[in-house]
């Protein structure tokens, strides 16, 4: 690539909701409810996306220092096609908090009380980020960059004004190399971005292997003169190619505004084409998988002691904690969301479930007669019996120990991928409050499949995604498939 800047054309304003989407993943698992040193939980921190020094001891337990992503682009047009990277993570930073003994010296402490606060010793985290320049799409690029260290300290002082210790801060510094190169692929051109770790020195132990590493490591690449291919649902003249890529460590996926195809998001952690933040979602939870509304009435109910704790741990919990105690009724009205059409445009409001497909008979029945009682009373299931009720699927009744054939067509979950054609064998058939109904399932060929059925943990799919299969099928499964 040239060594020119990124131009105006790459500017941030162009990132604003790439960048929105890709903090979440930055910070994902960075700390999680009840937020707070002490818990478990947040003892072992740092999950996704971790890129380890390469000299690691075994005993420091150091990630893979590498991660490559391939995206598919259409073939430039009679204009020069150009691409920027910008590799983004964070740096580990260690707060430790120093108490000044009677001679002037510091000591290290846990904690200190200062000024009626707690102020604890802590790993941060600073957000960092490589933009590479503005380069011909078909050049390659090699060049190792470092992320500077550095101390910072910061003096605490009683009421009265007088020393009584001090936060120190450290940083390690980084190395990393990122590599670019693209090459034509049947009508298409082929990205392929690499970044690895390089730290020079050994790791001994965990604590130093994670602070000589990247954190939430994640890329974002712009395209101009061309445009990415998605790999989750390429174009047919495309699925060859698209099979063709290679991840590692790393999913791309289209980012930006929905039908944009200029930017993609490498990410560590599972995503689909397009990824939003709810529009009602006030802010960071630091946990993805978990609904908003349920974290936030959580930390609501954390006792003083537990918020302040919380507060003391890091600033970015702070600003959790303050943000749920201020949070309005009508606030929480908002987090509780809506159902919406996904077949309708702009997925407005749905007051109705959407019709059943057309393999299905049956399918979906009205929804179910309460007798009175509120719909999140038990008494309102009285008619109800998982264990018993079966949905038509073509011509067949299918209900608990059928077994049928999946074919995910909701794209709920990137997961879909890996389930489609797989046998899985029906565990119940249940009906909400609006008529719908889902059926529960488990894979035959899952080894945990028993298991999930005792813990009643199952995959939940619409009886139109669902292929009735002979009772002798999974025994016949079972011989034809690979030891």
């Amino acid at each position: 690539m040239t060594s020119a800047h990124a131009s105006a054309s790459f500017g941030p304003v162009d990132l604003d909701q790439v960048r929105t989407v890709a903090d979440a993943v930055l910070y994902e698992g960075y700390l999680l409810y009840p937020y707070r040193a002490s818990s478990h939980k947040n003892r072992s921190r740092w999950q996704f996306g971790v890129l380890g020094p390469p000299s690691a001891a075994p005993a420091s337990f150091g990630e893979d220092p590498g991660l490559a992503v391939q995206c598919l682009l259409t073939a430039p047009g009679t204009a020069p096609a150009t691409v920027v990277v910008h590799l983004r993570f964070l740096q580990l930073q260690v707060r430790e908090v120093q108490r000044y003994a009677d001679d002037g010296s510091p000591a290290p402490v846990a904690s200190l009380r200062v000024g009626g606060e707690s102020v604890l010793t802590w790993d941060e985290a600073v957000e960092r980020e490589i933009t590479l320049p503005v380069g011909a799409l078909t050049q390659s690029y090699d060049e190792r960059h470092t992320v500077p260290g550095g101390e910072d300290i910061e003096e605490l002082r009683d009421a009265e004004g007088t020393r009584i210790g001090r936060i120190v801060r450290r940083r390690e510094e980084l190395t990393v190399r990122i590599r670019t190169f693209a090459e034509a692929d049947d009508g298409f051109v082929r990205l392929s971005v690499a970044v690895g770790n390089e730290h020079p020195h050994t790791a001994a132990d965990k604590d130093a292997a994670i602070r000589a590493s990247l954190i939430g490591t994640h890329v974002i690449v712009q395209a101009r003169g061309s445009t990415f291919v998605s790999l989750l649902d390429p174009p047919a003249d495309a699925a060859a190619a698209a099979a063709r890529c290679r991840q590692r460590r790393c999913w791309p996926v289209l980012a930006g505004a929905k039908g944009s195809a200029d930017t993609v998001l490498g990410a560590p952690i599972i995503l689909y084409d397009h990824p939003e933040i709810a529009e009602q979602s006030p802010g960071a939870l630091f946990d993805a998988t978990e609904i908003d509304e349920i974290l936030t009435l959580r930390v609501m109910t954390m006792t003083d002691q537990e918020k302040a704790e919380a507060r003391a741990t890091d600033p970015r919990a702070r600003e959790i904690v303050d943000r749920c105690d201020a949070m309005s009724a009508a606030d929480l009205q908002r987090l509780h969301g809506l159902l919406r059409d996904p077949h309708a445009p702009g997925g407005v409001p749905c007051p109705v479930p959407p019709p059943p497909g057309p393999d299905v008979r049956d399918a979906e029945p009205a929804a179910f007669d309460t007798g009175g009682a509120p719909w999140w009373d038990p008494a309102a299931d009285a008619s109800v019996s998982p264990d018993e009720d079966t949905v038509v699927i073509g011509s067949v009744s299918v209900g608990k120990g059928s077994l049928v054939r999946v074919h995910p067509s909701r794209r709920a979950d990137a997961q879909d991928i890996f389930f489609a054609d797989q046998v899985a064998r029906v565990t119940a058939v249940l009906s909400d409050v609006d008529g719908g109904t889902h059926v529960a399932v488990v894979l035959v060929d899952d080894p945990a499949a028993d298991m999930h059925d005792w813990y009643g943990r199952y995959f939940y799919f619409a009886p139109d995604e669902l292929e009735p299969l002979p009772a002798d099928s999974a025994a016949h499964h079972r011989e034809e498939s690979p030891s």
